[in-house]
């Protein structure tokens, strides 16, 4: 096992910047989770770590190892991709030992390492079936398997649940985690859903457009978000925002939305009189009340254990959570107030978390 020290690290193709120097240390053992919408950079810099993108600039070390000019079999990593790509001429025993026959190591290690990954990922009944004749959770099991005879200091996962359908995606999502916490080998993990990056990550680095938001555990990124696009990309349902002024009196601060209706501001959130700002408040943490935002109920969508429901202030889409089961007719009009206490305000300008 090793860290990952990723230090000023930019990628340009041509003259296209696509990342800005990026910083990152990932501690030994840990599993770190790249997570951003499409075209963020993530799978590069992924790719950069695993040799098969070139650096522009900065440096990469695995260990104490400078490794931005050695080539991918000289890095000691394993990567698990997307499309699984394994060889369909070969046997799933076959395919999880080639990287030792590659390695000429001798048939008894072979069989002892690919033996010992198999036990692990329940795959032992498999061993002499091709590709073809497996499930897409099978087959990605086969790529991990690949991936953990190889014993490498870090392992890299470019998407692997993606092809999945959303329960198997679950399931597989449970494995890595706990197949995480066996073997505790450093762990790089590439994702655009933030569910997986929240669930699974000891550590997120939230990305955009080549630059980093935010870096932080799952519940510091929930809890404290730096800006409105870490507020919104993690969480589902996502905050909800409403524009509005910072009202501050000798009583306290408020947020006057935009038809004059105000609500009591974060007793910790900075931002000077009269400043243009949003309030970010979860659907969790929006309870009914007499009076406080008033909504129009548009959809109520029951699941059992919540109540969803989207409704809309004005021009602004809201969603709510209830734990209480509630049946409001559409078109009817009802009052939200926000916890104060979990609620953000952002300067509308910057999108920045306005902190006391």
């Amino acid at each position: 096992m090793a860290s990952v020290t990723i230090q000023s690290v930019k990628k340009n193709f041509g003259d296209t910047a696509i990342l800005h120097g990026i910083d990152i240390d990932i501690a030994d053992g840990s599993f770190t989770v790249l997570v951003g919408p499409s075209g963020c950079g993530k799978s590069t810099l992924l790719r950069m770590i695993a040799g098969l993108e070139e650096i522009t600039d900065g440096e990469i070390r695995i260990g104490t190892k400078r490794v931005n000019d050695l080539p991918p079999k000289e890095r000691d990593i394993a990567m698990v991709f997307q499309n699984y790509a394994l060889y369909p001429h070969m046997t799933v025993g076959k395919n999880m030992a080639f990287s030792l026959m590659l390695a000429k190591e001798d048939q008894a290690t072979i069989a002892t390492k690919v033996g010992r990954a198999a036990e692990i990922l329940a795959l032992t009944p498999l061993l002499d079936r091709y590709p073809r004749q497996l499930s897409g959770g099978q087959r990605q099991r086969v790529a991990m398997g690949r991936a953990i005879v190889r014993d490498p200091q870090v392992f890299l996962f470019d998407e692997p649940l993606s092809n999945l359908d959303a329960k198997l995606r679950v399931a597989m999502r449970s494995e890595i985690k706990e197949l995480h916490q066996r073997l505790k080998t450093t762990s790089v993990y590439v994702t655009h859903d933030q569910i997986e990056a929240m669930t699974m990550g000891d550590k997120i680095v939230v990305m955009r457009e080549g630059h980093i938001e935010q870096t932080g555990s799952p519940l510091e990124l929930y809890d404290t978000p730096a800006n409105q696009f870490v507020a919104g990309f993690i969480g589902s349902p996502s905050m909800n925002f409403l524009p509005g002024k910072l009202r501050r009196t000798a009583d306290g601060a408020q947020v006057e939305l935009a038809d004059g209706t105000r609500v009591n501001a974060p007793a910790h959130a900075g931002g000077s009189d009269g400043q243009p700002v949003i309030l970010g408040t979860r659907p969790e943490h929006l309870t009914l009340a007499a009076d406080g935002i008033p909504s129009t109920v548009i959809v109520v969508e029951p699941t059992g254990a919540d109540t969803f429901v989207a409704c809309r202030h004005g021009i602004t889409y809201l969603s709510a959570v209830f734990r209480e089961r509630h049946d409001f007719a559409p078109d009817s009009t009802i009052h939200l107030q926000p916890d104060v206490e979990r609620a953000h305000l952002f300067d509308a300008a910057t999108g920045q978390r306005l902190a006391a």
